[in-house]
């Protein structure tokens, strides 16, 4: 049984997802040593999710232990996520990877996020053949979606739409001074991003020291610890996009001592744009009453999202519910193979034993062997085919019941009993 809990910006505050945001990792972990089968964490910008798969799966106690690993009281969540039940799993996660419940419907980041959390629960440890067959599936879906609608071409990232939002105030990105703090998958983007919309002075700082070999990658220059403050403070934009735990608070963004407000200091932008699209937050929203320092961060970016392209989401959605149902058809048959196999290995045992016996008493040119092998097929076609459209129908557990009232077959054993071979 797959169960999902969900706490997204339809749902929680951007606060409360940052908090659960900052240690994602230990919660798989503990959701494993709670006593599920597998787990799978999906931890964004925008949205935190626990996948989780067990024969019995209490919701309550799956809330809990992200409590608890995530160091957030059960209080504090309360309100704030969704339970997404078995029937609904499938079809809830084929939406999320292909950006259907994005802050900017049809954004394309999320379906590399998705792909990162099965790899992350992978190395954990943690994942399941369930949860990996679903989170396959996402990809598909989300590849479908992208190939056979406009959803992609109609949506925006959030990184676009952030710049998007400053065009109103930068009158010429060529003269802009850009410094980037990060350097992961959304740094990339953005600097692709920053490119197209003319900016060419672009420094990049990393608080993990990476900068250097992104800058080389990229062709900007890197920003070392020791000048980090100097060029934040000298920078027109400044964009935080990493999920490094760092806050910039408004000491890093004040003008030296005996500047007059609204007044140029050499070195250092009137009028400067800080863009926050960190997870955790990186950029204290005090920063934003600070004068001179205009501040867009994720919430306000969440209330400029633009209306979805109607068509274009509605054939989305149909995608993924059809996805979803295959899923779940799939599903049904995987649940009667073993109860299938089981009668086919006890029709064959009896088959092989039958045809050592015509060949004993002469069975020279075979005919007898054919025909019982062909009989044998046709007799196990029809059950075959019952099991899989009653498992279709949700009725696994009826085939099951025929198959060890008829034959004392056990689907788990896969052999008859001692009264039917007697």
């Amino acid at each position: 049984m797959l169960l999902c809990v969900t706490a997204s910006h339809k749902t929680a505050s951007f606060e409360l997802l940052e908090r659960l945001s900052r240690h994602p990792e230990t919660v798989a972990p503990s959701l494993m040593a709670a006593g599920v089968q597998g787990a799978v964490v999906l931890a964004t910008c925008n949205r935190f999710e626990a996948y989780v798969e067990a024969e019995e799966v209490d919701s309550e106690a799956v809330i809990e232990t992200v409590a608890q690993a995530t160091g957030i009281p059960s209080a504090d969540l309360s309100g704030s996520y969704q339970v997404v039940d078995d029937p609904h799993v499938a079809e809830h996660l084929f939406s999320v990877a292909s950006g259907l419940e994005s802050v900017v419907s049809g954004e394309g980041e999320i379906a590399g996020q998705v792909r990162r959390a099965l790899s992350g629960a992978r190395e954990q440890g943690t994942t399941s053949p369930q949860l990996e067959r679903l989170f396959q599936r996402a990809s598909q879906a989300q590849r479908k979606v992208k190939n056979v609608t406009a959803l992609h071409r109609a949506g925006r990232s959030l990184v676009r739409l952030s710049l998007e939002l400053a065009d109103s105030r930068i009158a010429d990105w060529s003269a802009e001074r850009v410094l980037l703090v990060g350097t992961g998958s959304y740094a990339a983007v953005t600097l692709a991003t920053l490119r197209e919309r003319g900016a060419v002075d672009i420094s990049v700082y990393s608080p993990s020291g990476r900068a250097v070999p992104f800058a080389k990658k990229h062709g900007i220059r890197p920003v070392s610890a020791d000048d980090y403050a100097t060029v934040a403070q000298r920078s027109s934009l400044l964009i935080t996009c990493t999920t490094t735990e760092m806050v910039l608070g408004p000491a890093q963004f004040e003008r030296p001592a005996g500047a007059a407000a609204g007044c140029p200091v050499p070195g250092h932008s009137a009028s400067q744009l800080v863009i926050d699209l960190g997870m955790p937050r990186n950029v204290d929203p005090a920063v934003a009453q600070l004068e001179g320092v205009a501040l867009l961060d994720l919430e306000t970016i969440r209330l400029h999202a633009p209306l979805e392209e109607l068509h274009a989401t509605d054939a989305a959605r149909d995608v993924v519910r059809e996805a979803a149902e295959s899923f779940h058809l799939d599903g049904s048959r995987q649940s009667v193979t073993p109860a299938v196999v089981a009668l086919r290995t006890h029709i064959f045992g009896l088959l092989e034993a039958e045809i050592d016996r015509a060949r004993r008493r002469g069975d020279e040119n075979g005919m007898v062997e054919q025909a019982m092998r062909h009989l044998a097929g046709v007799l196990l076609h029809t059950p075959t085919t019952r099991a899989h459209e009653l498992a279709a129908e949700g009725r696994a557990d009826d085939f099951h019941a025929a198959l060890e009232t008829l034959y004392g077959l056990s689907a788990e054993s896969g052999s008859a009993s001692d009264a039917a071979t007697a």
